[in-house]
């Protein structure tokens, strides 16, 4: 096998069947395996395979999981809970199994769930996972014919991606993630710095060290320390570059030398290409420098080694790099593909010792990389990372030229000034190359701007306001003061951006040092995700600006919504930790803040939730909050820079007062009523006693009453009379009227009587909270008191008992004589509440007539 091709996992000799036989010797027989027979075995279990990813891919979200056992009582169902913890007795066929797993896939418990829980495969993720299922299958081959096999796709994979990274002659390994490929690369530099690891083990390195940027996570190395029984403190990590971003090489050649001195050894510096949160790449050379100076080991890892495909003219990024580790299924979207780590070759027997079988290793997992490389080809690899770059590179410039939005990322080509196209048709130069190259964008809104504050369309007024905030010394919101506020600001318009632009995988991530900012990065694509298009790009712009600039208007109108709320006698503001909006505040009516007791604290929220409900009516800006303290606020949301904060207050205080109002009519009237059924009950009872002691009690003994009837009947109108309520007057009044001409008589339905007369005064009239008097019937003609005109004469109310057949004892009552009819105008008592600030009807009917009236 040529350099080219070899893999690190190759035996120290060469198999019998790669050597040309010698014609004077006799070559043993080897037992052949049927090509037809491994062609049909092939065959059939592709055809397997693809359907059962095809019934995968067809899979519904189901919110009801299928239940194929039916227990029909509480035996049954105990015997099938034991039974489900054995496996089962019966074999199932394959049908059924699959069944069970769909089921498994198609349950969820949400509602937010895609109606496929599966996304869809195209041609080279099809292929990719089916090559798993052959791997396995292959893995029972005769032990030569699988080396053969073997060493076929690794060796074909391992050249190809030589080609395609510009590193000629590499050695390779195939790996289920980083964490174990950096485990692989640390042991490659412990067997290049000590040939003699396997005899002398660890302590024959002198205290190893490891370097690397803080940008870049060190969980990977804390794995390959404690396999190794590495103490953790032999990793350092180094500070990045104060302006740059990446890893301080000064600071790094001190902390060497400090090691040094220590009697530590040197041996791995990881260099970071793109891998961090913001993309930023380390200068390889010095690295590389560095590590020639004291024979290290350089590694390196990220996203932006994928530029290298884009290359177009030759280059050895070998003379550069020990070691890189290339994430083939995430940068093209390809499922299931191995981390491929591609270094120097070693000639040392010692690398086949790591691993548990010498023949087999890892290699034979290349088969999906090996189908997936071959169905794409070399010029579409190449096409879509060449996308990738081109994307991120427009989204840089869309964002870094958005007023109020600060990019954190790596700016592309800030060495050179030179665009990614212009560098990968130059002479290749490693250094220029991923300078050029953006693999991840990272902004995030700090409110910085040089525009106007009353934004680019701003009018005169807005002008004129704008110079008033100065003058009173009021700024828009500043980052470095309010940084959780930002954060807040950030993340609400990552959820925006992120339900506008659906094709653009945007997450926000808390950054150590500037807090909460967005992230894209095209090189890390989903199952089956490719990157936008121009016509996505054109819309995320759209939309960056339109919301940016609400995010301008709000932070430049917060301070000024803050100072008047602080001046206001009836809002107070609220503080909300989690809310972007332009804030909180709770209104209280003037006096409540000294008496807020539980009932108090209790009005206060009902009265909160009224005043929101009656403001969403006119404007959905606003919306219900909650306070730390637990009481209810009116939550302010986004607003523009047209929005005048000193309408929306005033908005809020006149609601709030007329809500206020109609609390205590509302309350008012409540008393009213509860008062008024009170006196109903007092006057009905009173009556009901009087009655009795009127009749007599013989109308009331069983049989005795009926002969008593019979011999004296009782008067034909002499029944008690009901109650109505006048809420206008708040008075209590027999219903007489009501039941003689079927309406309720009012001054205003006066002229409905014949010859538009008065309707004549109800017999009984109590105010309502008054102090009940005894009941008088008057059975003749009142007698004017000395002092009175005959006209306004007060006769004493009559009162009786009755609550339209609801209280108990009103049911039967006897009626002993009738009154005459009454002639006086009787005079209406006027309650406390006054008719003119009454919204409600004038008349509620407080009781019914039980007579037959």
């Amino acid at each position: 096998m040529s350099a080219a091709g070899r893999s690190e996992d190759d035996p120290g000799q060469s198999p019998v069947i790669d050597q040309e036989p010698d014609p004077g010797q006799s070559t043993p027989a080897v037992a052949e395996i049927a090509a037809s027979s491994i062609r049909s075995g092939l065959a059939e279990l592709e055809l397997r395979s693809s359907q059962v990813l095809q019934r995968l891919e067809n899979v519904k979200v189901s919110s009801t999981p299928e239940n194929p056992h039916l227990v029909e009582n509480e035996e049954e169902a105990e015997e099938r809970v034991i039974s489900e913890d054995l496996l089962p007795a019966k074999h199932r066929v394959p049908s059924d199994i699959l069944k069970s797993l769909e089921q498994l896939v198609s349950y969820t418990d949400s509602d937010d769930d895609p109606e496929f829980p599966l996304p869809a495969l195209d041609d080279v993720s099809h292929l990719a996972l089916i090559s798993h299922s052959i791997v396995a299958y292959l893995s029972h081959l005769d032990r030569q014919q699988l080396l053969r096999v073997t060493n076929s796709i690794s060796g074909d994979a391992t050249r190809w991606l030589g080609t395609l990274f510009h590193f000629a002659h590499p050695a390779s390994s195939f790996h289920a993630d980083n964490a174990d490929a950096v485990l692989r690369t640390v042991r490659l530099a412990i067997v290049a710095r000590c040939p003699g690891y396997l005899e002398g083990g660890i302590p024959a390195l002198a205290q190893p060290t490891f370097y690397i940027s803080e940008n870049t996570t060190p969980m990977r190395l804390h794995y390959a320390c404690r396999q190794l029984g590495i103490p953790l403190e032999a990793i350092k990590v180094i500070p990045e570059h104060s302006q740059s971003g990446t890893m301080d090489v000064t600071l790094l050649q001190k902390q060497i030398q400090q090691d040094v001195g220590n009697n530590r050894t040197p041996l791995l510096v990881v260099a970071d290409i793109g891998a961090s949160l913001c993309g930023y790449v380390d200068n390889l050379l010095r690295l590389r420098d560095v590590c020639k100076a004291h024979n290290m080991w350089l590694h390196a890892s990220g996203h932006g080694l994928a530029a290298l495909v884009c290359a177009q003219n030759q280059g050895h990024v070998e003379e550069v790099l020990h070691s890189m580790a290339l994430n083939l299924g995430s940068w093209l979207g390809v499922p299931s593909l191995p981390i491929v780590l591609l270094h120097r070759p070693l000639q040392n027997s010692a690398l086949s010792a790591f691993e548990s079988d010498p023949i087999l290793s890892r290699r034979l997992n290349a088969l999906s990389l090996w189908t997936s490389l071959q169905a794409l080809g070399r010029k579409a690899i190449a096409e879509r990372l060449h996308v990738a770059f081109q994307t991120c590179s427009i989204l840089f410039e869309i964002a870094s030229k958005c007023e109020g939005i600060r990019v954190l990322s790596h700016t592309p080509g800030a060495q050179t000034g030179a665009s990614l196209s212009d560098i990968i048709q130059s002479p290749f130069d490693v250094q220029a190359l991923f300078d050029a190259a953006a693999p991840v964008v990272a902004y995030q809104f700090d409110g910085s701007t040089t525009i106007p504050l009353g934004g680019s369309g701003s009018t005169a007024a807005a002008a004129a306001a704008a110079e008033r905030e100065t003058a009173e010394g009021l700024k828009p919101l500043e980052k470095i003061n309010n940084a959780s506020y930002f954060d807040r600001l950030n993340s609400w318009l990552g959820q925006i951006l992120q339900r506008d632009c659906p094709n653009f995988d945007f997450e926000v991530i808390e950054h150590p040092t500037h807090g909460s900012c967005i992230r894209y990065c095209p090189l890390e694509l989903g199952l089956g995700e490719q990157p936008p298009s121009s016509e996505n790009l054109e819309s995320f712009a759209q939309s960056l600006e339109a919301h940016v600039d609400i995010l301008r208007a709000t932070i430049k109108h917060k301070a000024r919504f803050i100072h008047l709320v602080e001046r206001s006698e009836v809002l107070r503001l609220v503080p909300l930790p989690e809310w972007a909006g332009m804030g909180g505040v709770r209104f209280v009516p003037e006096g409540w803040e000294s008496l807020l007791t539980d009932q108090a604290k209790t009005e206060l929220n009902k009265l909160n939730i009224d005043l929101v409900e009656a403001l969403k009516s006119t404007d959905n800006a606003f919306s219900l909050g909650e306070g730390t303290d637990g009481l209810i606020c009116v939550r302010f949301g986004m607003v523009t820079h047209e929005t005048e904060v000193e309408e929306l207050l005033d908005l809020v205080v006149t609601v709030g007062k007329s809500v206020q109002e109609n609390s205590r009519v509302l309350d008012t009237m409540s008393e009213i009523v509860k008062k008024g059924i009170e006196a109903v009950t007092a006057d009905l009872q009173r009556e009901s006693e009087e009655k009795l002691w009127q009749e007599g009690i013989l109308r009331h003994v069983p049989v005795v009453g009926r002969v008593f009837n019979w011999w004296s009947p009782p008067a034909k109108e002499s029944g008690i009379k009901g109650r109505s309520l006048n809420l206008t007057q708040g008075v209590v009044e027999s219903t007489e009227n009501i039941y003689k001409y079927h309406m309720q008589m009012t001054g205003a339905t006066a002229h409905q009587l014949p010859a538009n007369r008065s309707p004549p005064t109800p017999m009984v009239q109590t105010p309502v909270g008054a102090p009940a008097s005894p009941p008088v019937f008057p059975t003749v003609e009142p007698v004017p008191v000395p002092g009175n005109g005959a006209g306004t004469g007060e006769d004493t109310p009559v009162q009786s008992v009755d609550a339209s057949g609801s209280l108990p004892g009103a049911s039967g009552a006897t009626p002993s004589a009738a009154p005459t009819q009454n002639h006086v105008d009787h005079a209406r008592t006027v309650s406390q509440s006054s008719a003119a600030s009454s919204s409600v009807p004038e008349l509620v009917a407080a009781s019914s007539a039980i007579n037959n009236n």
